[in-house]
C-alpha cells in the first residue's frame, strides 16, 4: 500500500473543503458569500411609524435598510437606544423573535420593527423620548432619528427599562 506524503494529504483535504463550500444552487451557501457585517454608512435608512394614539396603546416604528455597498451580512439584532434629555435606555430584543443571518446584496433591503407602549406625558412611569438611535450587529456606528411618537412607558413602577422591544431583521421588498 502506498501512502501519500503529509503535504499531499493536506492539499487533498483543502481541495475537498473548498469544493464542498461551493453553492450547489440549494441556497444554503448563499449567506456565506456575504462580505463582513453591514455598516451603517453603506445602507440607506427609512423610518416609518404607526404611532400609538394614546397612553397604554402599542405603536411600532419600522426601520428599513437598503444596502448601497457590496454584499454584507446582518447577524443578530440591532441595538436600539431611546434618548430623553440626558437619559438613555436600550430596548431589548423581542423574546418571541428569532434572529436570522441575512446577506444583503447591493440594492436589497431588510427591516426590523421597534414596538413600544406609549406612556402618559409627564408621568414618572414614562420616558419622554426625543430621539432614537440604532447600531447594526457587529458595528459601533449608529444612525439617529427624531422620535415624535410620544412618551414611552417604563416597565415596572418607573424603575425598569422602556416598555419597548426590537424585532429580528426580515427581508424587505420581496
Amino acid at each position: 500500500m502506498r501512502t501519500l506524503p503529509p503535504v499531499a494529504v493536506t492539499a487533498a483535504v483543502a481541495a475537498a473543503l473548498v469544493l464542498t463550500a461551493c453553492d450547489d444552487g440549494g441556497g444554503d451557501a448563499v449567506d456565506d458569500r456575504g462580505g463582513g457585517a453591514c455598516r451603517i454608512d453603506a445602507v440607506d435608512v427609512q423610518v416609518a411609524a404607526s404611532p400609538a394614539p394614546a397612553a397604554g396603546d402599542t405603536g411600532t416604528v419600522a426601520v428599513t435598510l437598503t444596502n448601497t455597498g457590496s454584499a454584507c451580512t446582518l447577524d443578530g439584532f440591532p441595538t436600539v437606544t431611546l434618548t430623553a434629555g440626558g437619559t438613555s435606555a436600550k430596548a431589548l430584543p423581542d423574546e418571541a423573535a428569532t434572529a436570522q443571518r441575512l446577506t444583503l446584496d447591493r440594492d436589497t433591503a431588510a427591516s426590523f420593527t421597534l414596538t413600544y407602549v406609549r406612556g402618559e406625558a409627564g408621568a414618572a412611569s414614562s420616558l419622554p423620548v426625543r430621539s432614537a438611535e440604532f447600531a447594526l450587529p457587529g458595528a459601533r456606528a449608529t444612525h439617529r432619528f427624531t422620535w415624535s411618537y410620544g412618551d414611552v412607558a417604563v416597565q415596572g413602577d418607573g424603575g425598569g427599562g422602556p416598555d419597548a422591544t426590537v424585532g429580528a431583521f426580515q427581508r424587505a421588498g420581496d
